[in-house]
């Protein structure tokens, strides 16, 4: 796995990291029982705060991506595809929220919007 950050990027790097190891999770590139790299090997790797990465390890585990071990290290944790589905959904809704502001922002009719999805998901 390719952990690239961008120290130019408006987003915090502990998240950066979070949702590239997500990212990784989630398209099956690391699965469950990989181990990641050490807290301490990923910051000297990036260049970083040791709690930085820490923080976004953290997360990770708080959301059940990932399981640390004392003394052993931070596993990739099994994911059912019903939760992998449903936080799949979170992110189309909280996408389609911001389609449905904008429209409404530039009055553009729901119709329209309607149109158009149906236009772009039969293209696949």
């Amino acid at each position: 796995m390719d952990l690239i950050i961008s120290n130019n990027s408006e987003i915090p790097i502990y998240e950066q990291i979070k949702e590239k190891i997500k990212k990784a999770i989630n398209s099956n590139e690391l699965k469950a029982s990989d181990i990641l790299p050490s807290v301490r090997g990923l910051a000297k790797d990036l260049r970083i705060s040791v709690l930085t990465v820490k923080k976004a390890y953290d997360e990770l585990e708080n959301e059940g991506y990932i399981k640390t071990v004392q003394g052993k290290g931070s596993f990739v944790v099994p994911r059912s595809k019903e939760l992998m589905r449903e936080e799949q959904i979170k992110i189309i809704e909280k996408n389609i929220g911001e389609i449905v502001k904008i429209a409404k922002t530039n009055d553009i009719r729901k119709k329209e919007i309607i149109d158009l999805f149906k236009f772009l998901y039969e293209e696949d």
